[in-house]
């Protein structure tokens, strides 16, 4: 099948969890033989503007197509996808497979000349503070023409199947993501940079963007008495303004260090290494981070949202979300304590087990095989 992606930044890149889908999907794709393009978008990296994969033409098989847009935040997957779009229509794909709600409105364009369209629904990302005013109305603009015009959408959790079904009467399909099996390391780099020892740590690792609820676990930390550090690992997402204000809020305690963006053997190291990895977040789709901090066998501390405990289950352990004072208590009780329920490899072999990319991938091609071969009808 010829198949193109349109959505994510760019591949290959850990600057979200869509582009590490978008290349994990892409690729193994690829080595199938299928013929994959990805639309990255044109421009500087995020991380690293002199990087060389931003004039790559191929990768592991997947046929990259560098697209223009503006990089302001409101504008850039408007403009970007826009022009994605426009090009598609002339290469005679099988499936446009669109990422994200903001993309998802170039479906009704690639709809008039009869291209079939999947869309995934990443999260709900017109609910986070990040988006407000046009940028906000244009995101559920997104959500109502993937709802209306997509031939499938997939959703990461049953709470937006349930969702989708509820506001618009529409059938999804749930997928969720996989995760590969990591390389554990001995604190090495993380000694040198940072003087973490090994299990002497929280670590927080994502994006710093807002509806993460770094504010409830700086809050929180604070009020501890303890020698643990703090590591909030992640850079920027059109989000500078935010993370200069979580600097702010850290700047008066000396045991919490924000890394940056991380990539390589020190991201492998920071998960390796943890005492417990904290994922606070007001709403999620379906993190990847937190499905790679349980492959590490991390004993994790998340926010009771569905989005996370439909990943986790019982191998974690969960505070209500928002509530800055029970996940303070959470956090002493897993430094005292531990969490003895399962052990690291009790939870690696869990989450191996259950999210697993080939599986992730014949179930996009059963879908992709299937609205090929179906008569065009909008829902």
């Amino acid at each position: 099948m010829k198949i193109a992606m349109i959505g994510h930044k760019r591949i290959p890149s850990r600057e979200g969890g869509v582009e590490i889908v978008v290349e994990e999907i892409s690729t193994r794709l690829a080595a199938r033989g299928h013929e994959v393009y990805a639309y990255n978008r044109k421009g500087k990296y995020v991380y690293g503007s002199e990087n060389e994969y931003a004039k790559i033409k191929n990768y592991k098989g997947v046929k990259i197509i560098h697209t223009p847009t503006i990089p302001k935040k409101g504008l850039d997957a408007l403009v970007y996808s826009f022009f994605a779009a426009f090009h598609a229509l002339f290469q005679r794909y099988d499936v446009i497979h669109f990422h994200a709600e903001g993309p998802g409105v170039m479906i009704r364009l690639v709809r008039l000349f009869g291209i079939k369209t999947v869309s995934t629904i990443h999260g709900l990302d017109w609910k986070t503070a990040k988006w407000g005013g046009f940028a906000k109305r244009y995101l559920l603009f997104g959500e109502k023409t993937i709802a209306k015009k997509a031939d499938e959408i997939i959703v990461l959790s049953s709470n937006n199947q349930k969702y989708f079904l509820d506001n618009y009467g529409r059938n999804t399909r749930f997928i969720p993501n996989g995760v590969n099996g990591p390389e554990n390391r001995k604190p090495s780099i993380i000694t040198e940079k940072y003087g973490l020892q090994g299990q002497d740590y929280l670590l927080f690792l994502g994006r710093i963007v807002y509806g993460k609820g770094l504010e409830y676990l700086i809050d929180a930390f604070k009020q501890l008495k303890t020698t643990a550090k703090l590591i909030i690992a992640g850079g920027s997402s059109h989000t500078d303004e935010y993370v200069e204000q979580i600097r702010e809020r850290t700047a008066d305690d000396s045991r919490i260090i924000m890394t940056g963006f991380i990539e390589g053997q020190l991201l492998d190291e920071l998960f390796s290494n943890c005492a417990v990895y904290v994922m606070p977040s007001d709403s999620e789709g379906m993190s990847i981070t937190l499905l790679e901090a349980m492959s590490y066998g991390c004993t994790c501390l998340v926010s009771d949202i569905p989005e996370n405990t439909e990943v986790t289950e019982d191998y974690a352990v969960t505070f209500k979300k928002s509530n800055t004072d029970d996940l303070k208590e959470k956090i002493e009780l897993l430094l005292k304590e531990g969490f003895g329920k399962y052990s690291p490899e009790e939870i690696r072999s869990f989450i191996l087990k259950k999210y697993n990319w080939d599986d992730v991938v014949d179930r996009h091609l059963e879908i992709y095989k299937n609205i090929k071969g179906e008569k065009k009808g909008g829902q």
